[in-house]
């Protein structure tokens, strides 16, 4: 009855707190067996089963770490650890759909972390200072809510930065969109960046002052990029990309990806991330560099691109039966020899802080090059509303806004469909309102006039029809005078010859 209720539970919670995972990685899972005695170091002895969920393409890169760790701790109990292959971008849906069944360890992208949390599948990290001291703080920040450690960071590479060939470009020509643009111009060539993605598009925006980020829910999106009040306002945005995308050397796609184009030529400078080093190195060999992102012209001035950036991480499942050993298992997955030995068997970069200064990690310019972007970078912090109003948006500004519809307009669009709330432009409800006032006074202008009009015109017309009638009744009055006049003489004229005869 209490798994029921428990089930139950979990169910409830995540509804209430699913935030949409990203990746394609898979997670591994512990299970540890509850035991009756501890170990002096405070493990349980006796039999020990631990399930591992991760990556398929990570089973023999976990398969030796959990044979080291046997090796390690064998003698303190009997160890059954398993790698279970699965796909982390179901990794929260399947753990929060049947928690008495999810693995005990687990490997996660960082924006599923407040949905573990929230479920109460994760608990805070017990030795969290010397976790957190021993990782780069932009990924520890990434492992935690509210400053509270919730898992172990594992990788910090899930990011983007600029590659160029240097057969073409030299160190300054990087430093701005507007100098990459203009030699790939001069050279027939083009600059790759998916401008159109939610994810690469939020370069343009994460800097201006303007926000974006999850409510309280943990579901919803707040966003402000149609800002008109901000130093640099969202139609200034708008504009600068689509003077970039209008420009012949700048483009968002290529039959083969971005490392086709560098491949064949095409491509000279490229916003992509860790995953395509090798074949970028390979495209390109000794003129093969990598940077931060270029600054761009926004409002006149030039504006560092800002990225989004991910990291993978560990969990141990609070409900396992021996949360001990899981915690002690991803301890040991995520110290600096295993991150180090994941970046030699899968190119992932290291999180841990000796990991990514030593070795081949130091010589990796992708992993440098992320590393000076991480000063730019946020973590990505969106609801599931946020992609395909982006999507949208970048779209219409990397083929340079074609309809000419106004910027402000499709601003509005996107926040709308991001937020789900409605936009009511105040400007424009003014101008509609000034424009009715105007129109208003217009046709109370022409009525008044027309009121005059007529009013003269009447007055007119009866000004004329009394000077006619006056004319007329003095034209009558002089004629019936004249008559009289004579008809007085003529009676005259006739007495005098009486008179005379």
């Amino acid at each position: 009855m209490a798994k029921k209720y428990l089930s139950i539970l979990v169910s409830l919670i995540l509804a209430a707190s699913l935030v949409g995972g990203c990746g394609e990685k898979k997670e591994e899972t512990t299970t540890v067996e509850n035991t009756e005695t501890e170990s002096e170091e405070g493990l349980s002895s006796g039999t020990v089963n631990l399930r591992v969920w991760g990556a398929d393409e990570d089973e023999e890169l976990i398969n030796q770490i959990i044979a080291n760790f046997k090796s390690q701790y064998g003698s303190k109990a009997t160890l059954n650890i398993t790698f279970e292959a699965h796909s982390e971008s179901s990794c929260k849906d399947e753990i929060l759909g049947d928690v008495l069944n999810a693995p005990d360890v687990f490997t996660f992208a960082d924006d599923q972390l407040m949905a573990f949390v929230a479920s109460g599948v994760l608990k805070a990290v017990k030795n969290a200072s010397d976790i957190s001291g021993r990782n780069l703080s932009a990924a520890s920040d990434a492992a935690s809510v509210g400053g509270t450690l919730y898992a172990y960071p594992l990788t910090a590479d899930n990011g983007y930065f600029l590659y160029y060939n240097k057969a073409y470009l030299s160190e300054d020509d990087v430093q701005t969109m507007d100098s990459l643009l203009d030699v790939a111009n001069k050279n027939g060539k083009k600059v790759y960046m998916e401008m159109n993605s939610g994810w690469y598009m939020y370069s343009f925006f994460g800097n201006t002052g303007m926000q974006i980020g999850l409510n309280d829910d943990g579901i919803s999106t707040f966003c402000d990029w149609n800002s008109k009040t901000t130093d640099i306002k969202g139609v200034d945005v708008a504009e600068a990309m689509a003077r970039i995308g209008k420009n012949e050397a700048f483009t968002t796609s290529h039959e083969e990806g971005f490392a086709g184009g560098a491949a064949d030529g095409s491509i000279i400078a490229g916003v992509s991330g860790i995953w395509d080093e090798n074949s970028i190195k390979e495209a390109w060999g000794d003129n093969y560099g990598a940077c931060k992102l270029p600054t761009y012209t926004v409002a006149g001035n030039q504006l560092q691109m800002a990225s989004y950036a991910g990291y993978k991480l560990i969990g141990v499942n609070s409900y396992s039966e021996n949360a001990d050993w899981a915690a002690e298992f991803a301890d040991w997955m995520t110290n600096e020899q295993n991150q180090t030995l994941r970046f030699e068997m899968r190119g992932q970069g290291p999180s841990n802080l000796n990991a990514s200064k030593a070795g081949a990690v130091a010589e990796s310019k992708a992993i440098q090059a992320l590393q000076q972007q991480a000063e730019f970078s946020s973590l990505q912090r969106v609801g599931g509303t946020y992609w395909d109003p982006a999507a949208t948006f970048g779209t219409l500004m990397s083929e340079g806004n074609p309809s000419g519809k106004d910027m402000q307009t499709l601003l509005n669009e996107m926040v709308s469909g991001i937020t789900g709330e409605e936009i009511i432009d105040e400007e424009a409800t003014e101008e509609t309102t000034d424009e009715a006032a105007e129109k208003t006074a217009e046709e109370t202008t022409e009525e008044t006039a027309e009121e005059v009009t007529e009013e003269a015109t009447e007055e007119k017309t009866e000004e004329k029809t009394e000077e006619k009638t006056e004319e007329a009744v003095e034209t009558a009055t002089e004629e019936t005078t004249e008559e009289a006049a004579e008809e007085s003489t003529v009676d005259t004229e006739t007495e005098e010859s009486t008179d005379n005869t």
